[in-house]
């Protein structure tokens, strides 16, 4: 318990924290893109804007921000992969949601950020909600589901990922909302799919359709997050992500696959399961944390 609890913890920390560095390396990049484009003057053709596009993401890939952002990711990744073998689901998605309060935190020293007091509020709300799970959280249950399930889960990844490009790219109103939603649910089905995995050798995970639900559902949601945050309001879009990545797994877990709290402790922890939830939405404005930038700081002195 104590190891998975630390792992949950560790995810939410390298998660939080690599959100900071990407959008370091984005204003970086975005600053130096601003100024080639002025020095480079009006009179560069129409190919050149391309061009430009792709440089600017070249050089957010090689820039050693976003590359130690890739690497909290990656190791964020893999801690929430070992939590969620030894913890309940509904822990190790509150832990994910909590990474919000992380990238708050973090960004006031890194990026420069003031947080209002409603913001260190949710930040303490968070912390809280995390306590009371640690203390109420029971045992992971010891269901895998079958083999239709299994496939259930590939085919149900496929279709949220299709759909979430389909209505998404049809959408006036709310894409934002919707997208962000479909990434949610996507990332939830990539931490509810490596919970139905049997086995964990690499001759047994190749051969399993859950395995390939993993890949589908985690690429396909970082995909659709990312139409998200460019379609329209990134507090929108990362609020509808956090409910739709965090509740509903814990649920199936605590339904389906036997997660259980501490006897008597039942009320508690889905006490500390909301008030991690709701913290996470009240930061969603730090999903992408460039968009929180102090105005005066990014508009330049006046």
């Amino acid at each position: 318990m104590v190891a998975g609890l630390a792992l949950a913890l560790c995810a939410a920390v390298c998660m939080g924290t690599a959100t900071v560095f990407q959008a370091l390396g984005s204003r970086r990049t975005a600053k130096a893109d601003t100024g080639a484009t002025t020095d480079a003057g009006a009179g560069a053709g129409s190919g050149g804007g391309a061009r430009g596009r792709w440089g600017t993401v070249v050089a957010v890939l090689r820039g050693w921000p976003f590359l130690l952002g890739a690497g909290l990711d990656t190791a964020g990744f893999g801690a929430q992969v070992g939590a969620l073998l030894l913890v309940p689901l509904f822990l190790v998605e509150a832990a994910v949601a909590a990474s919000l309060a992380i990238t708050a935190v973090v960004g006031t020293f890194v990026l420069g950020l003031r947080l209002r007091r409603g913001e260190w509020t949710a930040v303490a709300v968070v912390c809280l909600g995390l306590a009371t799970l640690a203390v109420s959280a029971g045992r992971e249950g010891d269901g895998d589901g079958d083999e239709a399930l299994r496939v259930t889960a590939l085919a149900v990844s496929l279709l949220v990922v299709a759909l979430g490009w389909f209505v998404g790219g049809r959408l006036r109103r709310g894409r934002a909302v919707v997208l962000g939603a479909a990434a949610g649910i996507s990332f939830g089905l990539t931490a509810t799919a490596v919970r139905l995995l049997p086995e964990l050798s690499v001759p047994a995970v190749l051969a399993e359709p859950v395995a390939y639900a993993v890949v589908v559902s985690g690429l396909g949601g970082y995909l659709l997050l990312v139409q998200a945050l460019q379609s329209g309001s990134v507090t929108a879009a990362t609020a509808a992500m956090v409910i739709c990545e965090t509740v509903w797994p814990g649920l199936f877990g605590v339904l389906w696959l036997g997660d259980t709290t501490r006897h008597g402790y039942g009320a508690l922890a889905a006490a500390g399961f909301v008030a991690c939830v709701a913290g996470g939405v009240a930061l969603a404005r730090f999903g992408e944390a460039e968009d929180a930038v102090p105005r005066q700081q990014a508009d330049g002195p006046s």
